[in-house]
């Protein structure tokens, strides 16, 4: 069985991390590894998952300021052991077969970059909606929406070696997503769902005016489109986004 390195950025989500982190040990795969990126200079919640922590097949990572999501990843990249990469978010969770069953996906259709189908819960864990994986996400089709949820992902270490998460506060996965499609890496998905994603009102993702500000940098900024250009396509974000909400 080929090593998975987890990689697991944490900010201030105490409220749902022990969830969290007992899906990951739950997972009927076992060859796998946590990189956990401690991405708060105020360490105080240590103690509260230190059972978790001090795991052996856990790697606890410290961040000396804020970094943010996209940073921290790409210090567990820099660390990371594994063939393959998973993502996770703090606060959402993994169904028991998850890595079983997308690493067989992966390994059977020789697919180096994956995502799955995911419920959407709400801070109680109740499900509140449902997202189901396009079969295949290229550069075009993934353009003007973002259909890959970042904590279905699994992808080979390989394919990441030159590429890295931008330092914005939102959106970072997509702008990643779409700098490996553009160089023609691109995503397969598993229709089964195998994660939950938790939506939460009070979380810097549900702040309209950066996910405005930030999908204006995806296109103009990182993929170097004109202005014209950028604002038709933010606009196609902004209505695609709506129509899932």
């Amino acid at each position: 069985m080929s090593l998975v390195s987890i990689i697991i950025p944490y900010s201030n989500k105490k409220k749902y991390l022990k969830k969290t982190l007992n899906s990951v040990f739950a997972q009927t795969y076992k060859n796998f590894e946590v990189l956990f990126i401690y991405d708060d200079p105020d360490k105080s919640d240590y103690q509260l998952f230190k059972k978790y922590l001090s795991k052996p097949k856990v790697k606890v990572f410290y961040n000396k300021k804020n970094l943010g999501a996209g940073l921290s990843r790409n210090k567990g990249l820099k660390y990371a052991k594994g063939k393959y990469i998973a993502f996770l978010d703090s606060d959402d969770l993994w169904k028991r077969n998850k890595l079983k069953k997308q690493l067989k996906f992966m390994t059977e259709n020789k697919i180096g970059a994956s995502h799955t189908s995911y419920e959407i819960i709400d801070k109680f864990g109740k499900k509140i909606g449902q997202r189901n994986a396009k079969e295949y996400l290229d550069y075009s089709n993934l353009l003007p929406s973002c259909d890959i949820g970042l904590s279905t992902v699994i992808i080979e270490k390989k394919i990441l070696k030159n590429f890295k998460f931008p330092s914005t506060k939102t959106k970072e996965d997509y702008i990643l997503w779409l700098n490996l499609t553009k160089k023609k890496y691109n995503f397969y998905g598993y229709q089964n769902s195998l994660t939950k994603w938790r939506k939460l009102d009070n979380s810097l993702s549900s702040s309209t005016y950066q996910k405005l500000v930030d999908g204006f940098k995806v296109y103009n900024k990182y993929l170097k489109l004109n202005l014209i250009i950028s604002f038709i396509y933010l606009i196609r974000l902004s209505i695609n986004f709506l129509l899932k909400d």
